[in-house]
């Protein structure tokens, strides 16, 4: 399991449900969230949700996430294709010899 590196993920008790359940914990380095898979799904949250809104209230707000969830489950992609598109970006990466998709530096 995936937890962020927050203080609670640590406490005896969740490390002896850990044990009982045998579920081996994997926690985050510190200043990592990219490396977090569920920060993926908060972060166009953030962005296309609450960044510069002014909601006046907690109801407002919660609608609006239900809506943007909503639109983002009728929206999904199927995984094959999501997989494709992956392969297909690697391809061309690899046929262009970069390795994370960034131009390479010129020689000087």
């Amino acid at each position: 399991m995936i937890l962020d590196n927050l203080s609670a993920n640590k406490t005896p008790q969740i490390r002896a449900w850990a044990t009982r359940n045998n579920v081996e914990l994997c926690l985050t380095p510190t200043y990592a969230s990219w490396a977090n898979p569920i920060e993926a799904q908060f972060g166009p949250l953030r962005t296309f949700v609450m960044g510069n809104s002014n909601h006046p209230n907690h109801t407002v707000l919660a609608r609006e996430i239900q809506a943007y969830l909503r639109w983002r489950n009728a929206n999904a992609r199927h995984p094959d294709v999501l997989a494709a598109q992956r392969r297909e970006r690697a391809r061309v990466r690899s046929e262009r010899r970069q390795r994370w998709g960034r131009p390479r530096p010129k020689a000087a």
